[in-house]
């Protein structure tokens, strides 16, 4: 039986949310061995190394100059403050925390397109995010404390990569993404480095610690291609929604890897937050208005939405 195009997407959509959430549970566990600036500064250098590569087959090299435009810096100094949160996140709280509280992105996203670049959102949207920011709430359970620190990095997380997301769509579409996707990528390189030196939590890579590095490289770009994929093969109308999967992918994995069961406020919160996204998803489909998330990894990607921007900018030259 010949599976349809749309469902091929789909089933490719999951298969990038696993290996996004496999990357996320590799990075917890080298954040046990090695610094955070560490981390970021290796994996950096791969994203690097892989821009230069699709820059080059695309043909763009010298396109490369325009790393140094305002909005492309702020951009991937946005991604950088993402990462870093992000990680801190994951090395503080458990996988399935962080990455419900992560899936409210798209939401953030809508919010701030509504606040500051004037995007109609009717009040059925509106409710969709109040909703969804309620149920980050019932994760994070503020109490007389505050919150803990672990959801305050994540949250910082998901507004960085929203500020990203939305700074994305204000550039020019004649400055090729794999432009883009250099800047974040060095930006993050140069970021781990010097976060790195003033933390002086260099480390010897031992080869356990090299093999988790290259596992969690090869786990991003599996996630990258299967974007690539999914997003060549169907609608991304159909497969968007199927990015939630990736939070089913992290409270697998978190009690697989790390024993950490989520519990009835995490469970309750993410499905509130799923439901509030598939909800905003389906007016924007409703209404003809395309997505404003990346549809890539719902977090900090490293550059990776814009790696399979400038796959399919390569694939076409």
């Amino acid at each position: 039986m010949r599976i349809s195009s749309n469902i091929q997407g789909a089933i490719f959509m999951i298969l990038a949310m696993a290996c996004f959430a496999a990357n996320d549970a590799t990075v917890k566990l080298l954040t046990k061995e090695i610094g955070i600036g560490q981390i970021m500064f290796f994996r950096g250098m791969i994203i690097v190394l892989l821009a230069l590569v699709i820059a080059w087959r695309g043909g763009v090299l010298a396109s490369v100059r325009n790393v140094l435009q305002p909005k492309i810096l702020i951009r991937s100094f946005c991604e950088l403050v993402a990462a870093i949160t992000y990680l801190e996140a994951l090395r503080l709280m458990p996988l399935a925390n962080a990455s419900a509280i992560q899936q409210s992105l798209p939401l953030a996203v809508t919010l701030g397109a509504a606040l500051f670049m004037g995007e109609p959102v009717g009040w059925r949207r509106w409710s969709a995010i109040l909703v969804g920011f309620i149920g980050v709430l019932i994760i994070i359970r503020p109490g007389a404390g505050g919150f803990d620190t672990g959801s305050f990095f994540v949250i910082l997380a998901v507004f960085g990569a929203a500020s990203r997301d939305l700074l994305t769509k204000t550039i020019t579409a004649s400055v090729p993404a794999i432009v883009i996707t250099l800047s974040t990528a060095m930006l993050l390189t140069a970021g781990g480095g010097i976060m790195g030196t003033m933390e002086a939590d260099w480390s010897m890579l031992t080869v356990p610690i090299l093999l988790k590095l290259v596992l969690a490289a090869a786990f991003l770009l599996c996630g990258y291609q299967s974007i690539v994929i999914a997003v060549r093969k169907a609608d991304i109308s159909y497969i968007a929604p199927f990015r939630y999967t990736g939070l089913l992918w992290a409270a697998l994995l978190g009690m697989i890897v790390f024993a950490n069961i989520p519990d009835a406020h995490v469970l309750t919160g993410g499905a509130i937050i799923v439901a509030a996204g598939l909800y905003s998803f389906h007016r924007e489909r409703k209404r003809g208005i395309a997505p404003l998330a990346e549809t890539t990894q719902p977090g900090p990607s490293e550059g990776g939405g814009l790696i399979v921007r400038a796959q399919e900018e390569a694939s076409e030259r």
